[in-house]
């Protein structure tokens, strides 16, 4: 199996890791943050009303999944959004919109024009 190759246990894992991530408003909130820059984890910190240590603790998460990255200039630790972390998470959900919605009144026509069709192709 090659470098770039993952198992399909392992794209799982990382879905799972991904969306258990995604799934709390402080890190969307925080990700929405970071679109904008990269900004310092007391920057990031500003809006919440939390401590500095769960918000630590939000950024880890973040960056275990590797939706962020975080780097130390100086005394001060930065954050910085990764995109392409959610690549094949997008790649996955991508497969779900290949299915339209179904129109159920349409549906209806549709089946009553074939039974009539059936019914009248049966008379004599």
């Amino acid at each position: 199996m090659g470098r770039g190759t993952r198992t399909c246990w392992e794209m799982t894992n990382a879905l799972d890791i991904t969306f258990a991530a995604l799934a709390d408003p402080t890190r969307r909130a925080i990700l929405a943050m970071l679109l904008e820059d990269d900004m310092a984890v007391t920057d990031v910190a500003e809006p919440f009303e939390m401590s500095l240590a769960a918000i630590s603790k939000h950024l880890r998460v973040l960056e275990r999944c590797g939706l962020i990255s975080q780097e130390k200039r100086g005394r001060v630790t930065w954050c910085k959004l990764e995109p392409d972390a959610l690549q094949a998470t997008s790649v996955w959900m991508q497969g779900f919109g290949q299915f339209e919605p179904v129109n159920l009144d349409a549906f209806e026509r549709f089946l009553a024009g074939e039974l009539g069709s059936a019914r009248n192709a049966d008379e004599p």
